[in-house]
């Protein structure tokens, strides 16, 4: 049957709305793509490891507690993480030792990261395919393996990274537009961050550095006094909020700065934070990993490894700065940022026993890696410009990624501009469709208009060649241009929002709406907005540049692209072998299998888990009775028992004995010492023991119930004798070299040749 009416014209599109959305903007549904799989490689990845270290000792401190403000608001190590506290805390009394929970926090928090990092890459840089290259180094960036599988690690850092981008974009908007809820959004930000980790507040000077080296002026002193004038009421929210935090923070806080050992300590830190984590961890290193027991490993890579890394930083620095000058405060930024980090790991990790590995630990740069990938993107892409605010005489942006550059079908309506969204073209085709827009923007009439919209063009980036301006129909044909593609002339029109050759005169000149102090509006041309410029004749030249050196760089860029990506997904697969090797889940399953095979009434003496558990450092949180408090079916540990358990080193239930001095043979043939009620006897022991904590054993004949109390040195203990032949076990604090022992009971006779005090060890 023949079609008539728009489905015999129209056709039929086949690939549904997923087709239209991908068409529509390339780049955006290649950045998402790859969102999807670094978030499901990151799950798999952390799912092969558990629970380790600091995690059981926040676990040990939520389920010995109530849910209440001091629980909250108390410090571990020294770190304010109230946020983080509360969520330990509700799952480890929902789901005890549940590892995917905290598994599902982490990917959450990444992914919530990796959306504002690409919003706000979309929102900062040019448009193009190499906005990927950002994205791409920070989504799947090693530096950041230890935050989205280490839940102690994810707990602070991924909230610091979300506050930090937060942050940037709610400046970035306050700088191009001046409203006040951008700096709600922006306070909230930090506030956000500052609940989970104290060194969020690093966000705050990260801030300015983002404004200052991206969209003031001049030079270094120039920049920073405008930064500090023009945007004062940043500066007056962050300001307001650190020192409030600090007051909280430095009362409940004791001092983490420490002294370096010696300046060779200092230098020995900044080639590993440098050479060995940060640079290697940028271009997919460290390729190799060292072992750090049940936590997350150190970086370890080879030498060779550590030059390439070194020489393609020092080439990427090189070409960018050749091609944009934005590219140097690009550069800036991050060396400024990265030297404030390590001035505080240096003032808090140097000193102390873990100061030969601290600047191996890719954590402490973690959120360096935010700051990497965005200044890379800068001095790649260089600086997008504002999308205009709608307003009468406004110019309004170019039609996004939404509006399809095809012919509409007959009967459909033609697509309207986006407003805000960019168009991706390559670096050739930007230049002329650059030309063409501003030939059809200086045709626009200028009108005062409403708000605050900054430079049109590009931040840091002049205006390729001339402004053309529009000429009358009787003055003759406008100046050359280069040759536009069909479409062009329409496109820039409708930016416009009129017709090029309809247009009336104008200077050349945008004018734009800035605030007077009085709260009024003035008109300013586009040439005074915000915002450091380059020369236009280093810009000129960029395209012919590009043009004759195009195969060259493609085939290097993709060239370290694919050795970047081939290192990273060797460092992830090798940090995934070593986070699958957790001594704590075996320990942990293998005990909870035998106490459900122990035979009721077991109970235990308390010892220290082993060492590549929980640290000694975390004590008392190393001790068995805080490791296995949130089993539903925890066992029952006492401090003096007939026959205790223990658990050994592999988590196995044995019988509890002692290692240390025993007393010397009794007197009395075939009793040793013989005690009655109210004799106290001495009973040298045949070494000595120091003031400390001690198990002792008693083995003894009694001819009834009572009891008895022994004393070693200061330390004194009463314990419970039974009729027949017995032994028990009981601790005390004490030390020397003999036991005073005192039976309590009227007509009761007690002997006793065995008594052991020492050390409890697990008996085979």
């Amino acid at each position: 049957m023949a079609l008539t009416g728009p489905e015999a014209t129209t056709p039929r599109d086949e690939s549904g709305w997923i087709g239209s959305w991908v068409r529509a903007d390339p780049v955006r549904a290649v950045g998402v793509a790859m969102i999807l799989v670094s978030l499901a490689w990151r799950a798999q990845l952390a799912s092969r490891g558990f629970l380790a270290a600091d995690d059981w000792v926040l676990v040990a401190q939520s389920a010995g507690s109530d849910l209440t403000p001091g629980f909250l608001f108390t410090l571990y190590n020294n770190h304010f993480m109230p946020a983080a506290r509360l969520l330990t805390w509700l799952v480890t009394h929902a789901l005890g030792y549940a590892y995917w929970p905290y598994l599902l926090l982490m990917i959450v928090g990444q992914a919530l990261i990796a959306v504002t990092f690409h919003r706000l890459l979309r929102a900062l840089l040019r448009p193009g395919w190499l906005l990927l290259v950002p994205l791409g180094m920070f989504l799947f960036s090693p530096l950041t393996l230890e935050a989205t599988s280490w839940w102690a690690v994810g707990a602070n850092m991924l909230a610091m990274q979300l506050a930090m981008v937060l942050a940037l974009g709610a400046q970035l908007k306050y700088v191009r537009t001046r409203r006040l809820r951008h700096l709600v959004s922006l306070a909230l930000s930090v506030l956000l961050g500052l609940l989970f980790f104290e060194k969020t507040l690093l966000v705050v000077p990260l801030v300015f550095l983002f404004t200052a080296c991206l969209f003031a002026d001049g030079g270094p002193v120039r920049a920073v006094v405008t930064t500090l004038r023009r945007w004062w009421a940043s500066w007056a929210v962050l300001a307001a909020i650190s020192l409030g935090f600090l007051a909280a923070y430095l009362s409940r806080s004791v001092s983490s700065l420490r002294q370096p050992n010696s300046i060779f300590e200092v230098f020995s830190f900044l080639e590993q934070l440098l050479g060995s984590t940060l640079v290697p961890g940028l271009f997919g290193g460290p390729w190799r990993w060292l072992g750090a027991g049940d936590g997350a490993p150190v970086a370890a890579p080879p030498e060779l490894g550590r030059w390439l890394a070194w020489t393609a930083l020092v080439a990427l620095i090189v070409v960018t700065l050749r091609l944009r000058r934005i590219a140097a405060r690009a550069w800036v930024l991050l060396g400024t940022y990265l030297l404030v980090v390590a001035a505080l790991l240096a003032a808090t990790r140097l000193g102390s026993v873990f100061s030969d590995v601290a600047g191996a630990v890719p954590r402490y740069v973690s959120d360096v890696a935010v700051v990497a990938a965005l200044c890379v993107g800068v001095a790649l892409l260089g600086l997008a410009a504002p999308a205009a605010a709608p307003a009468t005489g406004a110019v309004p942006p170019a039609p996004g990624p939404e509006a399809d550059d095809e012919p509409a079908p007959p009967d459909d309506p033609a697509p309207e501009p986006v407003a805000g969204a960019r168009q991706e073209v390559t670096p050739e085709e930007a230049v002329v469709e650059e030309a063409v827009v501003e030939e059809a923007r200086a045709a626009v009439p200028a009108a005062p208009r409403r708000g605050v919209i900054h430079a049109e063009m590009d931040h840091g980036e002049a205006p390729r060649g001339p402004i053309p301006t529009a000429t009358p129909a009787a003055a003759g044909p406008p100046p050359p241009t280069p040759a536009v593609r069909p479409g062009d002339t329409q496109r820039a029109a409708a930016v416009a929002g009129t017709s090029a050759a309809s247009a009336a005169p104008a200077t050349g000149t945008i004018p734009v709406a800035a605030p007077t102090t009085d709260g009024a509006t003035a008109t300013t041309p586009a040439a005074a907005n915000v915002g450091p410029r380059a020369d236009a004749s280093d810009l000129d030249r960029m395209p012919d540049v590009l043009a004759r050196n195009r195969e060259t760089a493609a085939a290097a860029l993709a060239a370290v692209l694919v050795a970047a990506g081939l290192g990273t997904a060797w460092t992830t697969a090798r940090y995934g072998d070593e986070w699958a090797t957790s001594t704590s889940r075996t320990y942990l399953e293998t005990a909870r299998a035998e106490l459900a095979g122990a035979p009721p009434g077991t109970v235990f003496f308390d010892r220290k888990v082993p060492g590549d558990v929980v640290l000694n450092l975390s004590a008392p949180y190393n001790q068995q009775s805080r490791f296995f408090q949130a089993l539903p079916d925890r066992p029952v540990f006492v401090t003096e028992a007939e026959n205790p358990s223990v658990f050994d080193d592999s988590g196995r239930i044995a019988a509890l004995g002692v290692d240390g001095p025993s007393v010397r043979p009794g007197p009395e043939e075939g009793c040793g010492y013989k005690l009655t009620d109210g004799q106290v006897v001495r009973m040298p022991l045949n070494g000595s023991q120091v003031d400390w904590f001690w198990v002792v054993r008693v083995g003894y004949l009694a001819s009834a119930d009572a009891t008895a109390t022994l004393r070693l040195g200061d330390g004194v203990r009463e314990f419970r004798v039974q009729r027949g032949l017995h032994q028990v076990f009981f601790e005390i604090t004490g030390g020397g070299d003999a036991v005073d022992l005192t039976l309590h009971g009227p007509g009761v006779t007690l002997c006793t040749n065995e008594v052991t005090v020492g050390n409890l060890i697990a008996r085979p």
